[in-house]
């Protein structure tokens, strides 16, 4: 079926998100393994990314491993540094599926205070046509119900929806809602898909 608008995943999508590259740079790498063997850092992450207040849920795990206080912290203090850099490439690509007149969607599992921040550093994240955002939306990829609330959203029907997500588990349950996906793993190969689908030229796609 043909594509009537785009859907992208913005966490190592759009701007890479590591959050264990960026631990081992502060911290090193033997205290990065201790601690996120210790403490659940992405159950908390989860946690912000369904509507938590962000600064509360570090400040309560921070409090529940005092052992690891000063290093949680860091995922509020310099959480910017762990989301960065932008992916320029996916960013053009954005901009270009735009500028052609498609329908382009952010689907995103990102908690309300910390989508805000990142839009600070990153202003194309206003760019889209509409950002659904877990944290606003109290669900998170990928379970069904957040597939369904954008169907919901947006009006058009999820066979004629291509989304892109760095995850599997994500990508699965959207095809399996009918939608038409792509696993990404780097702006140059989904830029061809974008090609292939009749939805940029080659040269609007670099």
């Amino acid at each position: 079926m043909p594509v009537e608008a785009v859907i992208f995943d913005i966490g190592n999508v759009l701007i890479e998100w590591q959050p264990e590259r960026f631990y081992d740079a502060a911290v090193g790498a033997a205290r990065r393994r201790a601690m996120f063997a210790a403490v659940d850092l992405h159950g908390m992450n989860d946690r912000i990314d369904r509507g938590e207040n962000w600064r509360m849920v570090v400040e309560e795990t921070a409090a529940t491993y005092p052992e690891f206080a000063t290093e949680i912290m860091l995922w509020h203090d310099r959480w910017i540094d762990m989301a960065s850099p932008a992916i320029d490439h996916s960013i053009r690509l954005m901009r270009a599926l735009r500028r052609a007149g498609v329908p382009v969607f952010a689907l995103t599992n990102f908690g309300k205070e910390t989508f805000a921040r990142a839009s600070l550093d990153y202003p194309f994240l206003e760019e889209f046509d509409r950002a659904f955002v877990s944290g606003h939306m109290g669900v998170i990829k990928p379970e069904p119900r957040i597939y369904e609330l954008v169907e919901e959203g947006c009006g058009i029907a999820p066979d004629r929806l291509l989304f892109t997500d760095d995850r599997a588990e994500n990508i699965d349950a959207a095809a399996a809602r009918g939608w038409q996906t792509h696993l990404f793993t780097g702006p140059d190969i989904w830029a061809d898909r974008l090609v292939a689908e009749n939805l940029l030229t080659r040269e609007d796609a670099q």
